[in-house]
């Protein structure tokens, strides 16, 4: 049934019918986006009155319900539950209290490893039997099966994090780090084996960081969503020292495994001893939602959608630092929230409707796991079959306008050539973002749950050329942000930030929505992607 207010928008919003198809519409959407606009939403977004937009805090609440009235404004018809603009997401948090032994071996909690329960449950139990299964992979288009031969089911699987490509730069991308080199990966095809436990070993290495990032990340609340339970009942990792100590207690050298593993044809191996741990933990539940928007599609693929989107929450109310415990997240990520709120009003005031409906998500829990992204690629509101692609906004760095523009995941699918073409009409240069890449970013960001199940994306990079600015300045604000601003109250709106990199990047994103809207078919994974499979299942779905 149609609302007064969905019919009243949608005269708003009919003469866009009549030019939605021409050429310059794109070039309409850009000229649209508004850099007051975005330094407005910034300021309202990463002010102390919201307290850090803390996911299910109050500050977090204001900040949804000032995008869901944003969206009303401009006449945008709700796409969240129930005829709302708000997607729930229902989460839990869980704080372990572990105990763990291998082979009669006590080990020392957060020294020797983390251990946190994958059930919602207060306390849990893990016993038997240890494999040894490498990297955990099973990757058909590289030939690859850690699993071949082994029967796992109801045991703890050992493995290493990364993927061989680290060491072997012939096989799969070379330290271009891939998916199945993430642990969240490793976890996700340990239940598909039908494995009780995980233990992951980290190495600086492998993980690319240190073992008090793990200590630091993993000793603390576990907050994920609510999900139905898999065969795993607790994960964890192990120190190197401590994953050395319990090999060779077992009478197994993990160097030469660890050497052996990285080569094609590997066969996990039995650890003896076996596991004994328990879990107790604190159990709280909580409520955070996603704010959704849609713009009707205007040709036969109407059903169908392009998602722009970007994370609302920040971390809220932290530690003082110079007296000053609100960590505001100006560029985490009021900055592409407030590009993705421009967008909206660019195609609103443009009167540009492609063929496909453009999708506005502001999403919550970002900080958490991505946890509201993961939430609708879960429980969306349109098949997934029918989202085109995703475009992901995510901390824009405001340091001025660039010369250049990257994105993560252009060399996924033919996304990656509806890019190309929106930077070329910017006059922007791309550039490629290695560091990035070989860190593994393209999987931990918001688009990430839906290239998983099989949604083509793109995360936006920052150019690193400023222009009039000499080379190496961005590398240099860059690193300082990220030391004293990054996650901390410093995240604020300096004076001599800029909206202009915010705008290029926002205009980009324009272009490359209307290019995917209005074209015959939706964006395709590339030959040789680890998303690829996924991304024909989902196609071939029914509606």
């Amino acid at each position: 049934m149609f609302s007064v207010r969905t019919v009243l928008a949608a005269t708003l919003l009919l003469p866009a019918v009549l030019s939605a198809q021409s050429p310059d519409a794109a070039a309409r959407v850009a000229a649209a986006v508004r850099g007051d606009a975005i330094r407005a939403h910034i300021d309202f977004l990463a002010d102390d009155l919201l307290e850090g937009r803390g996911a299910g805090t109050r500050g977090g609440r204001i900040a949804a319900a000032y995008i869901a009235a944003q969206f009303a404004r401009m006449g945008l018809e709700r796409a969240g539950d129930s005829g709302s603009y708000l997607h729930r997401v229902p989460v839990v948090s869980l704080t372990p209290e572990p105990e763990l032994a291998i082979g009669g071996q006590r080990l020392s909690y957060r020294d020797d490893y983390v251990l946190w329960s994958m059930r919602n449950e207060p306390e849990v139990t893990l016993t038997g039997e240890m494999v040894f299964v490498g990297h955990g992979i099973v990757a058909p288009e590289w030939k690859w099966n850690d699993y071949a031969g082994l029967d796992v089911k109801g045991k703890t699987v050992v493995m290493m994090v990364n993927d061989p490509g680290l060491h072997d730069p012939r096989i799969f991308k070379g330290k271009a780090l891939t998916y199945y080199g993430r642990w969240t990966y490793k976890i996700e095809e340990a239940a598909r084996q039908g494995a009780a436990g995980i233990l992951m070993i980290h190495t600086d290495e492998s993980a690319t960081y240190g073992w008090p990032t793990v200590a630091g990340s993993w000793t603390g609340p576990q907050v994920r969503i609510e999900s139905p339970a898999t065969s795993l009942v607790a994960a964890g990792w192990l120190s190197q020292p401590a994953a050395e100590r319990v090999f060779s207690a077992a009478g197994l050298d993990l160097g030469s495994l660890m050497t052996r593993a990285g080569r094609s044809g590997f066969r996990g191996v039995p650890v003896k001893g076996g596991v004994q741990a328990s879990i107790r933990s604190r159990i709280e539940r909580s409520e955070t939602a996603n704010v959704v928007a849609r713009l009707p599609g205007s040709g036969a693929n109407a059903r169908e959608a392009v998602m722009i989107g970007g994370h609302y929450d920040h971390l809220g109310i932290r530690q003082p630092v110079d007296g000053d415990s609100i960590a505001n997240g100006a560029l985490d990520n009021a900055s592409g929230t407030a590009a993705v709120l421009a967008l909206a009003d660019a195609f609103v005031a443009s009167g540009v409707r492609p063929g496909r409906s453009v999708l506005f998500i502001a999403f919550g829990a970002e900080e958490s796991g991505l946890l509201g992204s993961s939430a609708f690629a879960e429980r969306p509101t349109l098949p997934l079959r029918d989202l085109a692609a995703v475009l992901n906004l995510d901390g824009i760095a405001p340091f001025g306008a660039t010369e250049d523009i990257a994105a993560l995941g252009d060399d996924q699918s033919t996304l990656g050539d509806a890019f190309r073409a929106a930077a070329a009409a910017e006059g922007l240069r791309v550039s490629v973002n290695a560091e990035a890449a070989a860190k593994g970013y393209f999987f931990r960001s918001d688009h990430f749950p839906f290239a998983r199940a099989g949604v083509p994306g793109l995360f936006f990079q920052d150019g690193m050329e400023l222009v009039g600015k000499p080379a190496g300045t961005w590398r240099r604000l860059s690193d300082e942000y990220t030391e004293k601003r990054y996650h901390q109250p410093g995240d604020e709106w300096l004076d001599w930030y800029s909206v202009d990199p915010i705008v290029q990047q926002a205009r980009v994103a324009g272009r490359i929505a209307v290019a995917v809207g209005n074209a015959a078919g939706q964006p395709q994974w590339n030959a040789g992607s680890e998303f690829r499979a996924a991304g024909e299942a989902r196609t071939r779905a029914p509606n």
